[in-house]
């Protein structure tokens, strides 16, 4: 019988494996898959004797930490359902997501966590801190009798509908929206990972993003568990360019996965310093935004592996489509691959399938998909149409089924646009005295060009100089609306705006190419490392009569 529950499949892999490394901290403890199952049963039985009932929400504030791991999966393990938060979160933004959960308690580190305690005290929340052992033998809820008996758990029964974790979109665009996954869902995506990348027992991965993400949480860690692969946390509970490699080697990885920006940390940090030693990967993982294809070259060139570029997002339980292991078939710079584990299809505002090559919106349906946001009718609405999940992400499927998207839709920039419907109106006072095809002409004109800013990121990427770019939408005047981008230099370069501007008028169709090129030494990212293209856009903008930029957050 097929196991539909992400603690199910936990189980097999401890029963499986035994006494194969699981997850280790760099340098301070190793647990091994058995010793991780007991860990999360007794964690479990703690949480119960703590009061807490199936469908409860506990929200977790930890770096990357054992303790993490194994809070997390008991609070699943109990039926009650995870909030995994950014500990960099401020107390107003702890008492939003506090709220917005609906948490019946906070569990952080031993060291605690002032801004979450705060909130939670300020709303009644209890609080309570968890430490497992420095041999990992143990773990200690506190104010909870450490010697209770495991088995008070063996009881509970784990059901595929169970919502077991609740997070949050980036809230980029919006007001952040919550998005609760059952264990069908997190068990239908580790199965779609594990697939994809054939992973197994074999393998060996060091965690590069934050656990209370889905990507580092879902691809990095429960993927990798559910193989009954092994997993490295940093000792530092973060990433660290300085230790990565040194991690990587030390444990034997055999991939590893993030977003853009570390991967060009990493690759940054090499070519001035590069390493004596490489492990031998089978492949590298790019997701969560789009890498410029000279990105992903200079990556296979100098750590000698092939990059697979993913497409994610949480309302799919992370991974949606991903480009194959070499053995599996093309993988094609420029595209997120092909679907996996769910259905995709490409619809134009009316519902209607496109044909490949032909942009549209990406939608999904499948068993990995929420059922809908909590508490949020008019976005479910707006999501939930024509039998699919609409992702606000414009892409096409080519000849070969492979996706390549153009950008979200709230960012795609038209130059040359006016409101459609104004060009509509004048459309039909022509066809007074003007053909058909005269029409069609002045709507398509007055609708302008649509600029997919990720071409534009692309072509600035590729330029040696630079070393992070973002190109943006600005309203204008006289074409609606302009291409601008920031670009963050080099370390030691002289590249200037009239640089750039040459090399975009080089390698971009004039309409593409931007108006105003911003030089400066930051920009605005989420947790796990992702460009705010909103946020860069409100900035520049807002500065962009005055002769000097100043710094984010400045």
């Amino acid at each position: 019988m097929e196991t539909l529950t992400l603690t199910g499949l936990l189980k097999q892999k401890a029963e499986e494996f035994p006494s194969r490394r699981a997850l280790s901290v760099s340098g301070k403890l190793d647990l091994t898959h058995a010793r991780l199952d007991e860990l999360i049963d007794k964690a479990a039985s703690l949480l119960l004797a703590a009061g807490i009932n199936p469908g409860d929400v506990v929200a977790l504030t930890f770096p990357n930490t054992v303790e993490s791991v194994v809070v997390f999966l008991a609070v699943i393990r109990c039926r009650a359902i995870a909030a995994p938060l950014n500990s960099a979160y401020t107390t107003e933004e702890f008492e939003f997501y506090l709220t917005d959960s609906e948490s019946k308690l906070l569990v952080t580190s031993q060291e605690g966590n002032q801004p979450a305690q705060a909130a939670a005290s300020k709303l009644k929340i209890p609080c309570i801190t968890a430490t497992v052992s420095d041999t990992g033998d143990d773990v200690i809820l506190s104010d909870y009798n450490s010697d209770l008996k495991s088995n008070s758990i063996n009881s509970i029964v784990n059901d595929p509908a169970d919502v077991a974790l609740f997070l949050h979109t980036s809230g980029t665009t919006s007001r952040p929206k919550g998005v609760p996954l059952t264990q069908l869902n997190l068990a239908s995506s580790v199965r779609n990972i594990k697939s994809v990348y054939k992973l197994t027992e074999s393998d060996s991965t060091v965690i590069v993003l934050p656990l209370f993400h889905v990507h580092g949480l879902l691809a990095g860690l429960l993927s990798s568990l559910v193989a009954g692969a092994a997993v490295t946390l940093p000792s530092a509970g973060r990433f660290s360019a300085s230790t990565f490699w040194s991690d990587m080697i030390a444990y034997k990885a055999t991939w590893y996965t993030a977003v853009p920006t570390i991967h060009q940390i990493i690759l940054d940090r090499h070519l001035s310093k590069p390493e004596p030693s490489l492990p031998r990967l089978r492949f590298i993982r790019s997701c969560s935004a789009s890498l410029a294809p000279s990105i992903l070259a200079r990556l296979e060139d100098s750590f000698g592996a092939p990059v697979l570029e993913a497409y994610a997002m949480t309302e799919a339980t992370h991974l949606m489509a991903s480009n194959p292991l070499p053995e599996n078939g093309e993988h094609k710079p420029g595209s997120v691959g092909k679907p996996v584990g769910q259905e995709m299809a490409i619809l134009d505002e009316n519902g209607v399938l496109q044909q490949p090559n032909v942009n549209g919106e990406v939608c999904i349906r499948g068993p990995n998909v929420t059922k809908g946001y909590k508490n949020n009718p008019e976005a479910n609405k707006a999501a939930f149409s024509f039998g699919w999940f609409h992702t606000g992400d414009v892409g096409f499927l080519d000849s070969d089924g492979y996706l390549h998207l153009v950008g979200r839709i709230k960012e795609l920039i038209n130059r040359g646009g006016i409101d459609f419907n104004r060009a509509s109106l004048l459309a039909s006072h022509i066809c007074l005295c003007l053909c058909l095809w005269t029409i069609n002409w002045v709507v398509s004109k007055f609708s302008g060009e649509k600029i997919s800013p990720i071409e534009v990121d692309a072509v600035l990427l590729s330029h040696p100089d630079v070393a992070q770019a973002v190109a943006f939408g600005v309203p204008d005047d006289k074409y609606g609306e302009e291409i601008n981008c920031a670009i963050i230099p080099r370390e030691g370069s002289d590249l200037d705006e009239s640089e750039v501007l040459r090399f975009c008028k080089k390698n971009l169709a004039t309409f593409k190419v931007p108006k105003k090129v911003f030089m400066t030494d930051s920009l605005p990212k989420t947790a796990t490392g992702k460009i705010q293209r909103r946020l860069v856009a409100e900035h520049f903008l807002a500065q962009i009569s005055t002769a000097k930029i100043p710094k984010f957050g400045a």
